[in-house]
This record gives structure tokens, C-alpha cells and sequence, in this order.
């Protein structure tokens, strides 16, 4: 009965823990890393094709965003995780595989230019297909048997619509240990979704930290500040974009837009329109609409009950088409424009800003939170210059960050999650927040309550029977990391990708074989028949 810490360890993104217990090998989160990395993370200790299932907090894609290389090499398991995040998940790991698609092409155009070698994806359509194939949906709340000895529940974690922190019960020799995922934790009052539930007991607790050390301070009123903002730059003349995630930011500022209109806090513009350039976002929110019974907070039921929903309005306007999202910025009429991605590192955000950046009149209005290192932090930490698409743009336009407008607990409210708790857990082990801040939360969790905290890198093993570590690892910094390996599920790498899926695929034959032990004989030598014909086909 084991826990190895693999991601999201004194870092942001790519969640992801690896378990064994009850007989079974299996994944807790499985996330792409995004962003610059700062440590080395440590490979999944077995071949992909030997995990028996996985489970999943919830569908943002520092959660998800490896299954597909997951199944690459070689996974065919059940995906455990709530009905709302197998829809969020089914469109987000399309529009992933998407991305690397579309990422892929325009490096192979330079690389035939150069004489290089083409750029092989981590990962393909079919590979995102496939896996969502896996994907099975469990209500919040059930208590469910996986298999003899391992037991998951769901809690409504209150950060994304489907959102979950994971309860799960490993009994081993007679002896039973609970631990708590904390997933990422909501803050308390969001727009559309439930606050976060509390958990009441674990004897191991894994808690994020992304807002460890801070306070999101006093609670803006958020309808009169965004009027207020709105009124301002289309009185310039100006377009306001908004760059933020697809899924649950776009839906929440459609809920505060939907509620301005409503009150007519904008003078002058008419029924003004407000643009979602985003597939991702439009298919996200008619998932918001379809889960709404199970997911949406009373508000947004009192809404609905009055024939009302809260995130459409007169004036809405969704661009599906690359036509569509082109012919917004040749449309002289001021608007707002609300458009992925929310860190501006990718996506069609980045030809609003090249648009709008330079002018005075415009207003580039940031609504979540901005890694390290990602073009969203530069602007708000006062770039004066950006580059995009190779070309030097200099910053006009007004640059506003809504204060304590996260999708994330800040410390307070992580320190209410903690605190719930009615025993004090054997450990709390503090991961999923930037590297000094996971150190920061860990003693503050001791100062506070006495709990024996710890932030663990990469790599370190911990036995939970025992309570006790069978490897604790430090950091290994990345020095140099190439492109083409950048947040990339970690597994056993040749450094040739087309290889390491042959060397997948042998490893899941493996598997299947020793899976056959005790079939029927006649069954078993066809089976062989078929191995050697095809060795005698590539055997050079």
C-alpha cells in the first residue's frame, strides 16, 4: 500500500500521483504540465498498459491532459470521475489534440524548410478519441466499490462545474486507510457552481496549495466593476477583451454580463455585443446547461426557474469558424470579446491582442490566474513590449487584473478546507502550488492545526500502512528541456517518440499475455501463432 508522488509537486500543473494498493496499480489525475517547468518530474514507475484504472478530479488539463499519451502507450482502463467532467473532458481533450495537431504542422513547415526531421505529436486525434472511450461517469456522493479493497467517493470540490475532491478507502491484510485527493479547491461564492464541500476525516490528506500564501483580499462586487469597465473603454471607443479559460471563467463572465444587461448598467451602446470566440468555450457552455440540475448553486436555479438562463443575453455573439474569430477585428463597432486562452500562451487571444494592445482606447481585462512565465503575467507585472507572431507590439492599451477573481481557495479558505477535518490526519502531504509555496502552506498548516505537513518532490514514495517514507526525494531542476518533451507525460524516454509507442505497444502485449495465463490451450497457441507471424514480418 503505496503512494509515489510523480506531479504537481512544487509546481502549478501536471497533477498527477501513482498508487498501489489491494492487488491494483492505478493513477490519481493524470495532468499535462503547462507552462515553464521547474523540476524534473520522476516516470510512471510501470508501463502504462499494466494500470489498472485511473482516477480523475476534474477536466482542466493540468488533470487530464496526458490520458491520451496515456492510451498511446498503451492503457486501456476504466477513467473514473463525475458525469459533468466526462462532458468537460470529452471536448477538452479533443481541443488538445487539436492544438498539438495544428502545433505539429506549422513546426513541420519549418522543419522541411531546414531538412530536419518531422515533429511527431505526444499524442493524436485518435489517441484522444480513444481515451474518451474510457471515460465513465460516477455521481457525487455514492460510495463505490472499484474492486475488493479499494472504495472511492466524490465530493463537490466547488472549482469547475463537475469539479471533485476524491475520498478513497484502501484495505490491505485486514488493515483499512482512507485518503483525501483534495483536487483543486473552489473559492467560496463563484458565479453558476456550488461552494466547496468539507471533508470530515482522512488519515492521509493531499492538498493543493495555488494559493497558499495569499488572500484574495475583500470581494469585489464584481457586476457594478465590470460595468464600470465596459462603460469606460466602449465610451473610448475602444474593444474590451477578456482572456480567459474556455471552460468556467467564459461561463462566469457571461453570467455577470447577462445580469448587467439585465440592469441596463452600461449607458449609450445599445444591447452591445459581447463576442465568445472560442469552440471550446460554446461546446463548454452547453455542457454548463446540461449539467445545471446537478452542479448549478441555488442562484443560478432561482434563475432558471423563472424561465431564465443565466449565462444567455441579447447582444451574445459565438464565433466558431477561424472566418468568424478573423472578421471580429475588422468589425469597427467597440464590443467585448472574450477569448481563450486564458494565460494568453495560446489560441486565438493572441490575435485579439495583436489588435488591441496597441490602442489606447482598448482595455485587455485578466480574470484569472497567470503562471509564471506566460505572456498574461508579463502584461500585468507592465510589459511595455510583447512579441507575437514574430512581430514586436508595443502596450497601449489600459491593463486591469480583477482582484480576488480565482477559481482557487486562497489561504483562508484552504485553512477552512483543512480545518474541517474532526481528527487530525496521520499526514497532510502539500503539493500543487509553486515551489516556495508549498513549503509555506506545509508550516502553515502545522502553526495552525498541528498537522504533520510535508511538500513532496517527484519521485518520493511514501508506505501507507506504515506510515513511513520509502524514498524522499529533493528537486532535481530542469536545466535545459527541448521543446518537443515540454509538458509531456513523463515515461521511459528513447528520445524518439515514434519509438517509445512501438516500445509501449510490446509492453501492452506483454500484459495482455501474461492477463491470458490459464486460457484455454487452443486459444493460447493461436494467440501465439498470430505473435510469431507478425515477429517473422519485422524481424530485420
Amino acid at each position: 500500500m503505496r503512494l509515489t508522488f510523480l506531479g504537481a509537486t512544487h509546481e502549478v500543473t501536471g497533477s498527477c500521483y501513482y498508487l498501489e494498493a489491494a492487488g491494483k496499480k492505478f493513477l490519481v489525475d493524470c495532468g499535462m504540465e503547462q507552462g515553464p517547468n521547474i523540476y524534473e518530474n520522476k516516470p510512471i514507475p510501470v508501463p502504462a498498459s499494466q494500470l489498472d484504472f485511473v482516477l480523475i478530479t476534474h477536466a482542466h488539463i493540468d488533470h487530464t491532459g496526458n490520458l491520451p499519451l496515456l492510451y498511446a502507450h498503451g492503457f486501456r482502463g476504466p477513467i473514473y470521475m463525475t458525469p459533468a467532467t466526462v462532458a468537460l473532458s470529452d471536448i477538452m481533450l479533443r481541443d488538445s489534440a487539436h492544438i498539438q495537431l495544428a502545433e505539429a504542422e506549422w513546426r513541420n513547415r519549418k522543419n522541411r524548410r531546414a531538412g530536419k526531421e518531422d515533429y511527431v505529436t505526444p499524442y493524436t486525434m485518435e489517441d484522444a478519441l480513444g481515451v474518451i472511450r474510457l471515460l465513465e461517469g460516477i455521481p457525487y456522493h455514492q460510495r463505490v466499490t472499484l474492486s475488493d479493497g479499494i472504495q472511492i467517493r466524490f465530493l463537490d470540490a466547488g472549482h469547475l462545474l463537475g469539479s471533485a475532491s476524491i475520498e478513497l478507502w484502501l484495505t490491505e491484510d485486514g488493515v483499512t486507510k482512507k485518503l483525501l485527493f483534495s483536487g483543486d479547491i473552489g473559492n467560496i461564492h463563484q458565479p453558476l457552481i456550488n461552494d466547496p464541500e468539507y471533508p470530515e476525516s482522512a488519515d492521509y490528506v493531499i492538498m493543493e496549495s495555488t494559493y497558499g500564501d495569499r488572500s484574495h483580499g475583500p470581494k469585489p462586487d464584481y457586476v457594478p466593476e465590470l460595468a464600470k469597465i465596459i462603460q469606460e473603454t466602449l465610451d473610448r471607443g475602444g474593444n474590451l477583451v477578456i482572456p480567459s479559460f474556455a471552460v468556467g471563467r467564459t461561463q462566469e463572465m457571461l453570467y455577470f454580463i447577462r445580469e448587467i444587461k439585465a440592469e441596463h448598467l452600461v449607458h449609450g451602446h445599445g444591447e452591445f455585443p459581447v463576442y465568445v470566440d472560442s469552440p471550446l468555450a460554446v461546446e463548454a457552455t452547453n455542457i454548463f446547461r446540461d449539467h445545471q440540475k446537478e452542479c448549478y448553486d441555488s442562484d443560478a436555479a432561482a434563475l432558471l426557474a423563472q424561465g431564465i438562463n443565466p449565462i444567455l443575453f441579447p447582444g451574445l455573439k459565438l464565433s466558431i469558424t477561424s472566418d468568424e474569430s478573423k472578421a471580429i477585428n475588422f468589425n469597427e463597432t467597440p464590443k467585448v470579446i472574450i477569448s481563450a486562452s486564458g494565460m494568453c500562451d495560446a489560441g486565438r487571444i493572441k490575435h485579439h491582442l495583436k489588435h488591441n494592445l496597441w490602442r489606447q482606447e482598448s482595455t485587455v481585462l485578466f480574470v484569472g490566474y497567470q503562471a509564471v512565465g506566460t505572456l498574461g503575467r508579463a502584461l500585468i507585472g507592465g510589459a511595455k513590449e510583447v512579441k507575437l507572431f514574430q512581430e514586436e507590439v508595443h502596450v497601449n492599451a489600459h491593463i486591469i487584473q480583477f482582484p480576488g477573481m480565482s477559481g482557487h481557495a486562497d489561504q483562508e479558505g484552504l485553512l477552512k478546507w483543512a480545518g474541517s477535518l474532526r481528527a487530525k490526519p496521520d499526514r497532510v502531504f502539500v503539493t500543487h502550488g509553486e515551489d516556495k509555496v508549498t513549503e509555506l502552506f506545509a508550516e502553515k498548516l502545522w502553526d495552525e492545526f498541528r498537522y504533520p505537513a510535508m511538500a513532496p518532490f517527484s519521485g518520493t514514495v511514501f508506505d501507507l500502512k506504515e506510515n513511513e517514507f520509502i524514498e524522499k526525494t529533493v528537486g532535481i531542476p530542469i536545466q535545459k528541456e527541448s521543446a518537443a518533451n515540454a509538458g509531456t507525460l513523463r515515461t521511459r524516454s528513447s528520445g524518439n517518440a515514434v519509438f517509445d509507442r512501438l516500445v509501449a505497444a510490446g509492453q501492452r502485449l506483454l500484459t495482455v499475455i501474461t492477463r491470458n495465463k490459464g486460457g484455454a490451450n487452443k486459444d493460447l497457441s493461436k494467440f501465439a501463432d498470430q505473435i510469431n507471424s507478425l515477429c517473422d514480418k519485422w524481424d530485420r
